[in-house]
């Protein structure tokens, strides 16, 4: 489409193998990114992982790792993680400086006792829903800037007062980490439950 010369440019000047001191600050302080997963036969998966700032850890200029949590069962990046290693993984901060990092690599499981052998300061949250199963450990190949041309600036809401749980909306910033409760959790807004089933599980 006419774009090589942009391209090799943009490569030239903003594609690095590792990540600088900035992209270390910036992947420090992110409460959520999106991952995109394939399996071996290339079909994929997009999710969203978030925590409390620092649970996307840095360990290196080179390797990241983040927890992974209880989940749905499916384990659809787990899964296609053990089948093909390669990751996506999309960080946008949309309310400081707008702006996003792409960091593309290798993945590989490690479980929660080893990587607690290996960093010995890792925090232990309270919370049973927020206690790792496993940690995904990526080694980072490219990194590289999303810019912030199309990135919408959102504003965090402040956290309401009211301690009466019957009083709060959905939309209130309370997080029920680790919930069995079927309501807290979104139940089944898009009322798929009902529908006829067209496909089978993979």
């Amino acid at each position: 489409m006419g774009t090589v010369g942009r391209a090799d440019r943009f490569y030239d000047e903003q594609v690095l193998d590792r990540l600088n001191a900035r992209m270390k600050e910036f992947v420090a302080r992110q409460e959520m990114f999106f991952l995109a997963t394939a399996d071996r036969h290339g079909e994929c998966d997009s999710t969203f992982r978030a925590g409390p700032p620092g649970f996307l850890r840095v360990l290196d200029d080179a390797t990241l790792a983040y927890p992974e949590y209880r989940g749905n069962g499916v384990m659809a990046s787990l899964g296609n993680i053990r089948e093909n290693p390669h990751v996506g993984m999309l960080m946008i901060d949309f309310s400081r400086d707008r702006i996003g990092l792409h960091v593309n690599g290798r993945a590989q499981l490690v479980t929660d006792d080893t990587m607690r052998q290996r960093i010995p300061d890792l925090p232990v949250d309270p919370v049973p829903g927020r206690r790792p199963h496993l940690w995904v450990e990526v080694e980072v190949e490219e990194a590289y800037i999303h810019c912030s041309k199309h990135i919408p600036r959102l504003v965090r809401a402040p956290l309401r007062q009211n301690t009466n749980s019957a009083d709060r909306s959905a939309a209130d910033d309370e997080r029920a980490w680790g919930t069995d409760d079927a309501k807290r959790k979104g139940g089944d807004y898009f009322g798929a439950a009902a529908q006829e089933r067209g496909l089978a599980p993979r």
